[in-house]
């Protein structure tokens, strides 16, 4: 494996702890800061908002050289979660959590632009995934242990050791990633102008719709498990390493296949899994080990549609490969946001930590759709 691609993945490690580590540690964090619990679901909103708001400054920073871009925005990365860690109430902490957010879809939308350029023929949807994979890894190990300082130390040790990481991955990208180029300049309208073609639309309606409906359900994942399934907050730390490994198998599965297989296709048969395992979620909740196994699976099918995703939208942004990229990051973190504030929603009006399951439905049917239809009406080859 690249030396190159594993200092990227290093960075998107700490991303994954940076967004889903708040997952495992929302009753944490709520108590400390004297919120409810859905009140500290804002902060999964805030990061979301941040990473709409940052990816587009791609379109301005379009003439940098790859790796100083790289190494700008993990920078900002290293800020955003030294400011989070620091936070001493509700709006410090809501502000620390948006800057945050705002490198980590530039950031995605470069590095897939990398990952393809130094892989070989062949195998470039599978270099990608192992981008990505520093975010699954993260979700494996890194939101568990997030989970496990939080519960025996403090929530803010977590966000010390996710800024380690950034730092870590700077130092790193600096000594390994080879400078890059940056893509041809076709302008801003250039950059803009693969959105007026329906593929990429379907790609990030399969982005948007495939991820809200597992993040119905995963963002309140800490009082599901342990006021509905009876587990106790300990627990947490394995049951996030359950999460993680179902996402670092999902995401390693579709990267190979989709470098086998139609991306849109593999992608449209996971969403369509979705429509089967989110209700599933919600009438076994109850239940110690079906919830176990399907905290497996859906995070799993998160990954394994989003993932390949990633990839093929360079594929349908020609002139804004870059742009293209951190639109799918732009995509799956306002599904985010607004998935997050829906299971809110569910919650506040009194239907149980299990119900958001139940909102994500509707969501895996749209975004299984929109796939089927990219994979039908508008196809694409694997070759550059």
């Amino acid at each position: 494996m690249k030396k190159s691609l594993v200092s990227i993945a290093l960075v998107t490690f700490a991303l994954g702890i940076t967004e889903f580590g708040m997952m495992g540690i929302l009753e944490d964090v709520a108590h400390s800061l004297g919120i409810s619990v859905v009140k500290a679901g804002h902060f999964i909103t805030a990061y979301s908002a941040g990473v709409a708001v940052g990816a587009p400054t791609l379109v301005l920073l379009r003439r940098w050289e790859l790796k100083k871009l790289l190494l700008l925005l993990v920078s900002v990365i290293l800020l955003g979660n030294i400011c989070t860690a620091l936070s001493p109430g509700y709006f410090t902490m809501l502000v620390s959590r948006f800057i945050s957010g705002i490198p980590h879809g530039a950031f995605f939308g470069a590095a897939a632009i990398v990952a393809e350029r130094i892989s070989s023929e062949g195998r470039k949807a599978e270099s990608v995934a192992i981008v990505l994979a520093g975010m699954t890894v993260a979700n494996m190990v890194g939101v568990p242990l997030a989970t496990f300082l939080s519960n025996t130390f403090d929530w803010r040790v977590s966000f010390v050791v996710v800024a380690a990481c950034a730092l870590t991955g700077l130092i790193a990208i600096k000594k390994f990633v080879p400078a890059i180029p940056p893509l041809p300049d076709t302008g801003i309208k250039g950059q803009f102008r693969f959105l007026t073609k329906p593929g990429p639309w379907l790609v990030y309606a399969g982005v948007f719709f495939g991820q809200a409906s597992v993040y119905c359900w995963l963002s309140y994942i800490a009082p599901a498990m342990t006021q509905v399934t009876h587990f106790s907050q300990s627990a947490m730390t394995w049951i996030m390493v359950v999460v993680g490994f179902g996402m670092v198998i999902g995401n390693s599965i579709a990267g190979k296949l989709s470098d086998r297989y139609p991306a849109s296709l593999v992608t449209a048969i996971i969403a369509a899994t979705l429509i089967v395992i989110m209700p599933a979620l919600y009438f076994c909740a109850p239940f110690k080990i079906p919830s176990v196994i399907f905290a497996f699976l859906a995070p799993a099918c998160l990954f394994g549609v989003g993932g390949p995703l990633q990839y093929l939208i360079v594929r349908y942004a020609k002139g804004g490969e870059m742009l293209g990229g951190a639109g799918i990051q732009i995509a799956f973190n306002v599904s985010n946001a607004m998935s997050a504030s829906l299971g809110g929603v569910a919650i506040h009006q009194g239907f149980g930590y299990a119900s958001p399951a139940l909102v994500g439905v509707p969501f895996a049917l749209i975004g299984a759709i929109a796939l089927f239809v990219l994979y039908k009406k508008y196809p694409i080859t694997l070759k550059p």
